[in-house]
């Protein structure tokens, strides 16, 4: 019973399983694109030099978008995954930022936004679990000092 209380304890706040359903679902679809058809991802996103960094790219996105899939469906979102979650929004806007439109499409422009809401959903995700973190409980072993010294209670 003690450990299906722990985990019912542990379940993540809609806000933050929903955030990583959507952008697994994201990540998911958008990585897998350019595995699955190549020349429709160029022809939205311009051309590649390198067909073969573009397939590794998207295998990382789409592993990364399965893994936050299959967390915020079991509302299972640990600290580790929040950080990889916003993390690699914020990595990705970053270089969209970069070089958009300079070196590549302007239409990885609207990607950076969409990778902003997702920094930005997070970001109140993160500040509601420490808003609402329970405060820690004294360890079992507690002794009182009277108690520790050997006195009688």
């Amino acid at each position: 019973m003690e450990a299906v209380e722990q985990l019912e304890s542990e379940r993540t706040e809609p806000l933050a399983s929903g955030l990583a359903v959507t952008q697994g679902v994201f990540f998911l679809a958008t990585g897998l694109w350019p595995i699955v058809h190549l020349r429709s991802f160029e022809a939205v996103t311009g051309p590649k030099l390198e067909g073969w960094l573009v397939k590794t790219v998207g295998a990382l996105i789409a592993v990364v978008g399965g893994t936050l899939l299959a967390a915020g469906l079991r509302r299972r979102l640990q600290p580790e995954l929040l950080a990889l979650a916003a993390g690699s929004a914020a990595s990705l806007a970053a270089v969209d930022l970069r070089y958009s439109p300079q070196r590549i499409s302007p239409v990885y422009l609207l990607d950076a936004v969409v990778e902003g809401a997702l920094v930005t959903g997070w970001g109140v995700a993160a500040a509601r679990r420490w808003k609402h973190r329970a405060a820690p409980l004294p360890p079992p072993e507690y002794t009182s000092p009277e108690d520790a010294a050997g006195f009688p209670t």
